[in-house]
């Protein structure tokens, strides 16, 4: 796999490397999505070790500008999801 990939490839992937199904290796990438937004909901964080953490950040409010109008607008604070790179990741990237 190179470039950009969709979540059709990456069951694909999963499926041909761990000689299963491509509907089972689609719940399986589903679950695994599904878990990690769970945890996050509850501002919790998920660290798969060698591939990295996910968690969320807080992002504080400020104050923006409509592009169409110029006008001052406030920004409410939010929370993000975040992902933070492990050793073995960054290794295997560079």
């Amino acid at each position: 796999m190179g470039g950009v990939v969709n979540k059709s490839e990456l069951v694909e992937a999963i499926a041909k490397s761990a000689d299963i199904s491509k509907a089972a290796a689609e719940r399986s990438l589903d679950s695994t999505l599904e878990s990690i937004t769970k945890s996050l909901k509850k501002s919790g964080t998920v660290t798969l070790v060698g591939f990295g953490t996910f968690y969320v950040g807080k992002r504080a409010a400020r104050s923006g500008r409509n592009p169409r109008t110029q006008a001052v607008i406030k920004i409410r604070a939010a929370k993000v999801p975040k992902f933070r790179a492990g050793k073995a990741l960054k290794d295997a990237v560079n």
